[in-house]
Order: C-alpha cells, then structure tokens, then sequence
C-alpha cells in the first residue's frame, strides 16, 4: 500500500510552514505564489509539489526576502536559492524548516546537508536537544492532524536515528569511568517507539556509565539472564504506546516479580506514565517526567 500523501489542504500547509492559511491565500492571489486545485465541492487542494514550493519560499520568507522579491525568482531557481542559504545559515527556524522539507521530499541529501552544517558549530548533544526534540515534537502534531504519512515520519525518525547511533559509536569506545551502577535499556514487548531510549543511552554514556543496549520489544523473563552478569542493575525503559494505562500496574507487578535481585531498580520515561499513581510505586521503580530530569539524576 502507498502511504505517501500526496493532497494537501490549505490547514495541512498551515501546520507545515507556519505560514497562516489566511497569508498563503493572499500570497496565493496577489502573487500568484501557488495554484492550488479544487474539489468537486469547492475545497482547495495542494499538491506535494506546491506543498514543497511554499516551505522553500516560507525559507526565503523568514531569511529577510520580501515576497514580493520571491514572487519575482523564476520557479525553477527558488530550490537553489534555498539551498545556498542552507549552507550559508544554521540558525534554528532555517535548520527546522530544511529538515522538514527534507522529509516531504523524503530528501536525505538536504537532510545531511543541514546537519552537516549544523555540526561545524555544535556539537550532536546541542543538535539532538536544539533541532531534534522541536522537530520530533512538531512531528507528533502533525501525525495528530494526519498533515504527514507515515512514511514520512519513518523516513525522517531513521534518519535522526543513524546520527544517534553514529555519535553513541564513538562513546562506546571508551572505558565506563563510573561504576556503581549498570544500564540495561530496553522496550516492553510490542513497543517500536526508540528514538527516545537511543537517546537516553547516548547520554548514559557520555556521563561515564556502562549500558547495556537491548533495544525493542524485549520479554520480562529475557532480562533475568543478565543478573548472572551484573550486580546493582537500572533497568531503563521508554513507555510511550504499550503498556498502556490498563496494563501498567501488572506490568510493574510483573517485574517486580521476576526480577526479583535486591539491588534492581526499574526507571520510567513514557508519555504513559501519566497514569502511574507514582506515590504506590514500590521503592526501587521510579518514574521521570523527561530526559533532562532524568539527566540530572545520573
């Protein structure tokens, strides 16, 4: 089945550039900036060429062009030009934007570009925090009003994460200076969501610690091997879809009876937790509102 959504509405454009509908329509009159379709009942469409053309002109736009000097670039020029501020700009509105039109043009050249630009002067860590929780935040809203499809959310997440697994490569090969704790990282079973745990591994490492990495949709019973290993285990895992708010109390049930070590500790990150009673937590599970809490703990 083809995913790619290729029709787009002038609410759909909205979200995506964060233009408002009422300016792209006078852009789209005075300038004749876009030509959009219509339906049988009269609804303008966009397709994903127009969507493309407009987030390379809201580039111009927000880099000082005035639309009435955008309007004037032959059509066939205005992605060269954008290109050239890519290159020339890494400020954050700019870096966003190009990675979101990377991703409806499912663009993996711009996409290295921008961060490759990025990375001159930041470090992943600034990039991670600076332009990649924004744009995985926006991504989630435009999931919610099906602005995206999920191959562009695939494509762009993937993305993201080769660059994590790229810069957690080079921490792991230095010696752990920390040693009164071990991180197993892992997903509960039918939970895809990583770019979250990918992260949080990344920044385990960088303050010194070993981590165990055991990545998605990992069984309960599969983690007792690892106390024939190891003593004072964290186990670290990522709730964001499963278990959900009726199988969260058997799910710490669970663990607490199969992992039964007495130094094992369980730590939570999750849109899920919301619907943990935190204060009947047992004393070796605890929750974290965010990575930067959780960071701060370390």
């Amino acid at each position: 089945m083809n995913n790619v959504k290729r029709s787009f509405s002038i609410r759909d454009l909205e979200n995506l550039s964060g233009i408002k509908a009422h300016t792209i329509r006078i852009w789209e009159k005075r300038y004749g900036l876009l030509s959009p379709e219509r339906t049988s009942t009269n609804i303008r469409t966009y397709s994903l060429a127009s969507l493309q053309k407009l987030l390379n002109i809201t580039l111009l736009y927000k880099n000082g062009y005035k639309i009435s000097k955008i309007a004037k670039i032959p059509e066939i020029d205005i992605p060269v030009v954008v290109r050239e501020i890519v290159a020339k700009n890494s400020t954050k509105n700019h870096a966003i934007n190009a990675f979101k039109l990377s991703m409806i043009n499912f663009d993996p050249s711009l996409f290295q570009n921008t961060y490759n630009n990025l990375l001159s002067e930041k470090s992943f860590r600034d990039i991670f925090w600076e332009y990649f929780i924004p744009l995985l935040s926006e991504l989630g809203l435009l999931w919610q009003t099906d602005t995206i499809s999920p191959a562009h959310e695939h494509f762009i997440t993937n993305l993201i994460k080769q660059k994590i697994y790229t810069s957690t490569e080079k921490l792991q090969l230095m010696e752990p200076t920390q040693h009164d704790k071990i991180f197993v990282l892992f997903l509960p079973e039918n939970e895809i969501h990583e770019i979250g745990l990918l992260f949080i591994n990344y920044e385990i490492l960088l303050r010194g610690y070993k981590t165990i990495y055991l990545g998605q949709t990992m069984p309960l019973e599969s983690l007792v091997d690892l106390q024939a290993y190891y003593n004072n285990i964290h186990y670290l895992s990522y709730f964001t879809v499963v278990p959900n708010k009726d199988r969260l109390g058997k799910y710490i049930d669970d663990f607490t009876k199969i992992i039964s070590q007495k130094n094992s500790n369980l730590w939570i990150l999750g849109r899920q937790i919301q619907h943990i009673n935190k204060e009947k937590l047992p004393p070796h599970i605890r929750t974290f509102e965010s990575v930067e809490q959780l960071s701060k703990a370390l």
